[in-house]
């Protein structure tokens, strides 16, 4: 049954004009993705009425492309001006744009086509694999798990805090407070929000970011004359450097892929959660984690591999169960609805010829990504010697512009301005923007999963430590925690 819906899906997928649908998806997608604010979810969202005419099959290969094309896109802009196009792509400006400061534009570029495409590839073929299991791992996390998995990317604080680790923890504490601003988790107490309706639904992260890289960056670099690039540099370097930069690392691509997979597979937690996990996770277990930040390939490989690798994982709870991983996949599955597909057994019985197909889409898709991201985006490496006073104007327009575009609120405009205000003193007074940011994204998760927990255990604490699952996820925030301080004197011990 199953290899008669996939041979069936490969002639759905390689039948005109559905390869058409493949290209213009991926196309849109880079396009949403490297726009700072738009992103995969707010283009997919303008692009979802306009796939009524289309069949079922080519409307979802469409949006899926979208997915995967934005999650690439997002590299693009953060590469270039440090504005990460997408909530995903935010630990590629730590090595990326550092590379294009230095003249290697084109070899980050390059570099992030490859990774995007291969860890990709990767998620996609395992879920075509081993979906069933998959899908039964998926069930074993609940509430405590969700936290911990938090906690879990919170303590990465104590690996990517370059420099004092007081300062680091500052930076990660002042991320968590601005998160607590708005309507509580799980009720309806308000904090913070001094009487205003814009402040109810919070700060969103995505507004964060773009202030905290964007506007931070371009006060940095209002005083410096010339273009991003330092000095006089060339960049006629061949793309073919950064391609095989990528592939000299296939254990970083691998483990970073699964790691966006593995962290996708779980609801609500998303391409900007496996983005700096599998960042942070690179740089434990490089003999240099001096020089992440700084302009290591690594930095760059690692977090790309990882956020086209969540999409396949992303794909198990909204195909399987109808619960969307992120807000791209909540936009796919209202597209799934509307175009008379129901999530659940159904997709795997009598729809599995569907799919497969859209599966083998973002296979084919990934393929597209190194030929257009090699061939054509490294081509914008150019960018990096405009003239900073042409460059400083349309980011700070496209930053307003997309903070405005997240949920038309004025709220979201003026944290764009203040958090880049705030960005550009830590950078001055050496306070981890990395820490401020994991603190940002990730409190909200910790806090609304902590507080359903304790409402389920009734108030008692031991709901986090009574399952296998729970006690593996707690080993391992503890070993990140004292790893820093044990490794040393192991290292001592043994020489």
């Amino acid at each position: 049954m199953a290899f008669a819906a996939f041979s069936e899906a490969l002639s759905l997928v390689f039948s005109w004009p559905t390869p058409l649908w493949v290209v213009i998806g991926l196309t849109l997608g880079m396009i949403a993705g490297a726009l700072p604010g738009i992103g995969s979810s707010l283009g997919m969202a303008i692009i979802l009425p306009l796939t009524l005419p289309l069949g079922p099959i080519n409307a979802i290969i469409l949006l899926v492309s979208m997915y995967s094309g934005a999650m690439y896109g997002g590299s693009i802009s953060a590469i270039l001006v440090n504005v990460p196009g997408t909530g995903g792509a935010a630990a590629t400006t730590f090595d990326g744009y550092p590379m294009a400061k230095q003249g290697r534009a084109i070899d980050a570029l390059s570099m992030s086509a490859t990774a995007s495409a291969v860890g990709g590839f990767l998620s996609v073929i395992t879920l075509l694999l081993i979906s069933p299991i998959l899908i039964e791992a998926v069930l074993l996390f609940g509430s405590p798990e969700y936290f911990l998995m938090a906690i879990l990317g919170l303590s990465m604080i104590t690996i990517v805090a370059d420099g004092s680790m007081v300062k680091g923890l500052v930076a990660g504490a002042a991320g968590l407070l601005i998160t607590t601003i708005g309507i509580a988790p799980n009720s309806p107490e308000l904090r913070y929000t001094y009487g205003s309706l814009g402040l109810y639904d919070g700060i969103d992260f995505i507004a964060a970011l773009i202030g905290m890289f964007a506007i931070a960056e371009m006060l940095k670099l209002a005083g410096q004359e010339g273009g991003i690039a330092d000095g006089d540099i060339d960049l006629t370097g061949s793309t073919l450097s950064g391609v095989k930069e990528t592939l000299s690392h296939p254990g970083t691509i691998i483990k970073s892929g699964y790691i966006g997979m593995f962290i996708g597979a779980i609801p609500g937690a998303g391409a900007t959660v496996s983005n700096f996990l599998a960042y942070g996770e690179s740089m434990r277990s490089s003999d240099d984690p001096g020089s992440f930040g700084n302009g290591n390939p690594l930095g760059v490989i690692s977090s790309e591999a990882s956020n086209n690798g969540t999409i396949g994982g992303s794909l198990i709870p909204t195909i399987s169960f109808g619960i969307p991983g992120s807000g791209s996949t909540a936009v796919l599955l209202g597209g799934l609805l509307m175009h008379g597909l129901r999530p659940g057994p159904q997709l795997f019985e009598t729809d599995l010829h569907i799919t497969y197909a859209f599966l083998i889409a973002l296979l084919i898709g990934n393929i597209f990504i190194i030929l257009i991201g090699v061939l054509v985006v490294t081509r914008l490496a150019k960018l990096t010697l405009i003239d900073t006073h042409i460059i400083i104007p349309m980011i700070l327009v496209l930053s307003m512009v997309g903070g405005y575009t997240l949920r038309s609120n004025w709220v979201d405009v003026i944290t764009v301005l203040l958090l880049g205000f705030f960005g550009y003193i830590m950078v001055r007074k050496d306070y981890s923007i990395i820490a401020f940011v994991l603190g940002v994204v990730l409190g909200p998760i910790a806090e609304e999963n902590l507080m359903r927990s304790l409402q389920i255990s009734g108030g008692s604490y031991d709901i986090f430590v009574t399952k296998p699952l729970s006690l593996l996820i707690t080993a391992a925030i503890i070993l990140i925690l004292v790893g820093p301080y044990v490794k040393p004197a192991l290292e001592k011990r043994l020489a």
